[in-house]
């Protein structure tokens, strides 16, 4: 066997057992199939450890495939005509949530997982997208939609669907079972057999898949084969932590739901050494990373995904500013383990989902998650509940725009918004690993109240649908909202973009400082350049010789050139409200 050949038959007979041989004649036979299909680029990019796929050039938007719609074309080809136009080369990727054909959830209970949903386009304009820039999409493995083919064969008790799904006797008892909802975890449903209770972690509608069917990983390795194929970059994991089921546990993070992610990683790093994959685990801060695989060091490289989302991000920086108090996202940046050079994170703020709350544990008293989540509802939003095992519900996910979520403080709404909520885009620019902008963020949205009331879903709060005219206007409009927020931080991704402390690989260190302000050094790189990231993150001005003696003392060894032209006229002396300092040693 070749070592790829070992290494894969390890991770199938961790899954598999004895039929580990049958199962990876099979998984050959898809490789031989897909791989003299797949983009050249995909194939020839090198793998080796030490050479990175990113840079400080890597900048991503998130969105919908109809988050802009118009009447005179497919919502897809109007997404790539908007990135194009409005941001250019300023983004290198673009994020394009579920494109299939759907029946719940916004597209995360899909049908077919190989075919686009007419009403957005359908295949050419998903090529055409990732002919400009590097394509994420979604793997939705963990469930299915009710009215795919696959349920259809499991009512009649046909092949394939038969035996692709979870069937769990009623009075099994299954409250160790970590919860994501508050909906019941199992569903009653009609077979030609009779009433079977069927495994759905997430909706009636969203029926969980039985990996321990080897059938079920093959069909998925050759739908992620087949994404490659059309150009897809970027493969996003959906769920993937709730993969594995083994009664009498948590169910979630199980040693074979590792394998399966380090399998996927293995069988990309062989036939597409070009790809990423990114695992989507919205749970507490040390689950997530465990994702990486960072724990087999250093006896090899890691081995799971090449990025996870920094999901404690957007909740620890909710706080910071509507606290106006850094001294908790402080020392959890200050902690943060250092990566391999195949490691990154995924930095955001907001996404198509709610901000999660679960990340907060360990790291925020809950009478202080208590009080964020009071003061999100004060700014219209919502709180969605998941299930405990006592039967009791607690807090999941804040469901609100990012752009609302920054109206005020805890003393309420404040004439601070804007320069709040570009300060809290800045921070996240700031830091190691690769920002991604919801597209909802880029454009300030307000929340959907008619949204959540259309769909009776509180996601949609943070989910709607833009007219392409309409935005239009909004933008070209200086005295609007979506006109200052929109450029100002195209002005800071191209600042972004142009500066290598921010690649991905530099150094951060968080800088001792007091709580009102936030001072994170990325570098020195080999040439011994360096920048200063400084935020004053309350809604009083700060003066510098309050920064602290390790921030003024870095102050005092360079010469410093304010990266931003926008704010060298602001009094260097002091940080106004929300003020963002992007510093660069120029000796």
């Amino acid at each position: 066997m070749t070592p790829f050949e070992q290494t894969v038959h390890h991770y199938l007979t961790h899954l598999y057992g004895p039929r580990a041989g049958e199962v990876q004649r099979r998984l050959e036979q898809h490789l031989a199939h897909f791989r003299p299909r797949l983009p050249a680029a995909l194939q020839t990019a090198t793998a080796a450890p030490d050479a990175p796929t990113w840079s400080e050039k890597d900048q991503w938007v998130i969105s919908y495939g109809d988050t802009i719609v118009a009447e005179d074309a497919p919502p897809l080809a109007v997404l790539s005509e908007f990135l194009q136009r409005y941001l250019g080369e300023r983004i290198s990727g673009v994020h394009v949530l579920p494109f299939f054909p759907w029946s719940s959830d916004d597209g995360f209970s899909v049908i077919h997982y190989r075919e686009v949903e007419p009403t957005l386009g359908d295949w050419t304009h998903i090529r055409e997208l990732a002919s400009h820039y590097d394509l994420m999409a979604d793997l939705v493995l963990n469930h299915v939609s009710r009215e795919s083919l696959w349920f259809v064969d499991y009512l009649a008790g046909s092949l394939p669907g038969r035996d692709y799904f979870i069937e769990v006797d009623p009075e099994t008892d299954v409250t160790q079972v970590t919860r994501p909802r508050s909906s019941p975890l199992l569903v009653p449903v009609s077979t030609r057999r009779g009433t079977r209770h069927l495994w759905a972690t997430f909706s009636e509608d969203q029926i969980d898949l039985n990996f321990e069917n080897p059938d079920v990983l093959l069909e998925f390795v050759g739908i992620l084969l087949f994404y490659l194929q059309q150009g897809v970059r970027i493969i996003r994991l959906d769920a993937v932590a709730f993969l594995w089921k083994r009664l009498g546990t948590s169910c979630i993070h199980l040693p074979e739901t590792h394998t399966v992610v380090r399998l996927l990683r293995a069988i990309v790093d062989e036939i597409a050494p070009g790809t990423l994959l990114i695992t989507e685990t919205n749970v507490p801060h040390a689950e997530n990373i465990s994702y990486f695989g960072l724990e087999r060091l250093p006896e090899g490289a890691p081995d799971e995904a090449h990025m996870v989302y920094q999901f404690a991000l957007p909740p620890l920086l909710l706080h910071t500013l509507t606290r106006g108090e850094a001294s908790t996202l402080q020392h959890w940046l200050a902690n943060l383990p250092v990566l391999p050079k195949q490691c990154t994170y995924l930095n955001f703020t907001a996404s198509h989902d709610g901000i999660g709350v679960r990340p907060l544990e360990g790291l925020l008293r809950d009478h202080e998650r208590d009080a964020l989540l009071e003061l999100m509802h004060r700014f219209g939003g919502f709180v969605s509940m998941r299930s405990n095992p006592d039967g009791s519900d607690t807090p999941y996910e804040i469901n609100i725009t990012w752009f609302e979520a920054m109206r005020g403080t805890r003393r309420g709404p404040d004439p601070w918004q804007i320069a709040r909520f570009i300060c809290s885009q800045a921070i996240m620019l700031s830091l190691q690993g690769i920002p991604a902008l919801y597209l909802h963020t880029l454009t300030g949205t307000l929340n959907d109240v008619e949204g959540v009331e259309r769909s009776g879903r509180l996601r949609s709060i943070n989910r709607r649908r833009w007219k392409r005219d309409e935005l239009a206007l909004l933008l070209e409009n200086p005295s609007t909202p979506t006109h200052k927020v929109f450029n100002t931080l195209n002005h800071l991704l191209e600042l972004r973009r142009s500066e290598p402390c921010f690649h991905p690989h530099a150094a951060q260190r968080v800088l001792p400082s007091p709580p009102d302000l936030l001072a994170v050094e990325r570098g020195p790189l080999s040439d011994g350049r360096r920048l200063l990231a400084l935020f004053n993150v309350t809604d009083t001005q700060l003066p510098l010789e309050r920064a602290g003696e390790a921030v003024n003392q870095a102050l005092s060894l360079h010469d410093w050139q304010d990266l931003n032209p926008n704010s060298q006229g602001e009094e260097k002396a002091a940080l106004s409200p929300y003020a963002v300092r992007w510093l660069a040693a120029i000796n």
